[in-house]
Order: structure tokens, then C-alpha cells, then sequence
């Protein structure tokens, strides 16, 4: 790839590149720039995973040196999974199996744990001195990053080391592209503005847009830390697991919020914006020949004006994206069929004593 397609790669189907011009710059001089992205093993992934996977995958064909960060210490001060550090191991290395299965596997990217990083002393000096360049407010707006509010900051101390460590984590791997979901924007920006203060190299930044719960609803304004309607892992019905059945992916579908000509919140909308075509470069839509017969989009475009024009039925919108959601995830659910000991129940809550 030349410049202009390698840059393209990176940037298609983000919602925000902080800033274009840097990372031009950057692809010209480097031909395999360092990119990361981290995720806390807190729980099964859902389908909103996939827009990660994609450009995980993206940022690997456009020549950078890809890091998935398995933020295990992370995930405890949040206190995920109970706060258990064995289980969120266990969820540690089922993320990296399902990341593998679709298709981002050891071979285009690294894995790494951030128990890696905690050990050393230099590791902690850089997270005090990302803390001193930080007011306690700045820091605490900070939180939307971990999924808290900033009236959360006083239940748990150990909650304001999380967005100095984030911060820290980038500079100790260390990245040039910061990758995230917009809810991730804060942190990123935090970073940028500590390299400028200690005259670090800055990071650029992209941001992927984020799914909306199935349910709908809620406040999406990740510029100022609200994500109400996110799909999210901690809430099973907001979204579909990684790996699902079939008949699980067409149940969660069917019962998804999806209003007519509807574009802005509508979950089954950015399923085929920020998945299908991302993935598969089409939707194909069966339906009989008395309804108008199968359609095809191939671009963002096309799909939204049939949508917003009522040309597109609910139901068979649905039904092929159930049918695009199970080829997606059939990778996955193979992959566990055969290794069951790394799935989902592997770091499932112990079962309580009987009374």
C-alpha cells in the first residue's frame, strides 16, 4: 500500500482521528508504527466487539505493529468480575481467543497483560508523574473511560489511579496511535496533553463509534463522558454475546429496538453501518419476489437513503442481520466448540453454597 491507502485503511469507518495530519505524517515516516488498543477482560464480549476486531485488523493490514492490552489490574480496581484477579485472568485469555478466532490472531498482532507493566518500578514513577501533570478535577472527569461518573470518584479511591495508569500504559508500551472506542476519547486526550506537558511524544488518537444498546434509549454523548445507551457486556440484554447461537442472535434481533426510517439510536441501523459493511463490503436482504424481492447495498449511503425512505421493512432488515451476525460470529462459536475450557464459563461466578 502507498501512503493514501494505507492512511485510508487506518481511518475508514472511524468517528474521530486526532489529528489527520499527524497521522499522515506519521505513516510517511514509519512504515510500522506502534498502535495499541485495551480492553479490561471483565465479561463475555458482545457484537459491539466486532467493530473493534475490524479495525484492529485494519491498523495490522496498513503495516502497524498492533498491541490488544489485556488490562487485567485494570479490571480489578474497577472491580470487574468481583474483583477476583483469577477470574479476570481466565476472561483475559477467553478475549484473547475470541480476538484470535475473528481473525486477530498472534501471527497480525501481540497480546499483552498490563501485570506485565505493574511489576516495574519505572512503570509506577511514570503513572506519579502523569498524576502531578493532572489536576484531581481533570483526573476525575477522566473516569467516564472506566464506565464511572465523576459523583463516583468518592466510593473508591483506588478508582482515581485508573485514568493515570490508562495514560501511563500508553507512554510504557510504548504506542504512536492510540486506538478506542469513543468513550475512550478522554483518556486519549489526557495523554496528548501530559506528552505536551513533559514534552513526551504525543500520541495520535482514533476513536470507532460505539453501539447502541438493543434495548434503545438513553443519552449517547461520548465528548462528555455520557454513554447511556452503549452496548455494553455488564448488561446481558443490551446487546449479544461473543460466541451466541443462532437462535440467540435472532431472539436478541427480533426483540431489538428498531423503529421505521429511524437512523440516529437505532441499534439494527449501526449494526449494518459499523459491522456488516465494515466486514462483509455489503448487506444482502432476502425476501420474496412479492414483497419487492432481494436487495443488495454496498455502500453506507445507499443502505441509509432505502432505510430513511421507508423502501426497507423492519422485519427484513432484521433478518438479514441476523443472518450477517451469525457468519460473523460462527468463527467464534467453532473456535470454543473445540476449547471449552477458555469459554465464557471459565471465569463464570462461583456457584453459592446451598443452604
Amino acid at each position: 500500500m502507498d501512503i493514501d491507502e494505507r492512511l485510508a485503511r487506518v481511518v475508514r469507518h472511524t468517528e474521530e482521528v486526532v489529528t489527520e495530519e499527524e497521522l499522515r505524517t506519521l505513516l510517511a515516516s514509519n512504515d510500522h508504527p506502534r498502535a495499541y488498543i485495551g480492553f479490561e477482560p471483565s465479561g463475555s464480549l458482545t457484537v459491539a466487539h466486532l467493530i473493534t476486531t475490524r479495525k484492529v485488523l485494519d491498523l495490522a493490514e496498513a503495516g502497524c505493529d498492533v498491541t490488544v492490552f489485556l488490562a487485567d489490574w485494570h479490571a480489578w480496581i474497577n472491580g470487574k468480575l468481583g474483583g477476583a484477579l483469577d477470574r479476570i485472568v481466565a476472561a483475559g485469555r477467553y478475549m484473547q481467543a475470541t480476538f484470535s478466532a475473528l481473525g486477530a490472531d498472534p501471527e497480525r498482532v501481540r497480546f499483552r497483560w498490563a501485570h506485565e507493566l505493574t511489576g516495574s518500578a519505572d512503570y509506577w514513577a511514570r503513572v506519579v508523574r502523569v498524576a502531578k501533570a493532572t489536576s484531581l478535577a481533570r483526573t476525575k472527569r477522566a473516569m467516564s473511560i472506566m464506565g464511572r461518573s465523576e459523583e463516583e470518584s468518592t466510593l473508591d479511591t483506588s478508582w482515581l489511579y485508573y485514568p493515570a495508569m490508562q495514560v501511563a500504559d500508553i507512554f510504557e508500551l510504548p504506542v504512536d496511535i492510540a486506538y478506542g472506542g469513543m468513550d475512550q476519547r478522554r483518556g486519549h486526550v489526557l495523554a496528548r496533553e501530559t506528552a505536551h506537558h513533559y514534552r513526551w511524544p504525543v500520541p495520535t488518537s482514533i476513536h470507532t463509534p460505539l453501539l447502541s444498546s438493543l434495548r434503545g434509549g438513553g443519552r449517547m454523548d461520548p465528548t462528555d463522558g455520557t454513554v447511556e445507551r452503549k452496548m455494553s457486556k455488564s448488561d446481558p440484554g443490551s446487546g449479544i454475546p461473543i460466541p451466541a447461537t443462532r437462535e440467540v442472535i435472532a431472539e436478541r434481533v427480533q426483540g431489538a429496538f428498531c423503529p421505521a426510517k429511524e437512523v440516529d439510536g437505532n441499534p439494527i441501523v449501526e449494526i449494518v453501518r459499523f459491522i456488516v459493511i465494515p466486514w462483509e463490503g455489503r448487506l444482502r436482504v432476502e425476501r420474496p419476489a412479492k414483497y419487492g424481492g432481494p436487495l443488495e447495498f454496498t455502500t453506507e449511503k445507499e443502505f441509509l437513503a432505502s432505510w430513511a425512505g421507508g423502501l426497507l421493512h423492519p422485519q427484513d432488515l432484521k433478518g438479514a442481520v441476523t443472518d450477517a451476525l451469525d457468519r460473523l460470529v460462527d468463527p467464534a462459536r467453532r473456535y470454543f466448540a473445540g476449547h471449552p475450557e477458555l469459554s465464557p464459563a471459565s471465569f463464570a461466578a462461583p456457584a453459592s453454597p446451598s443452604s
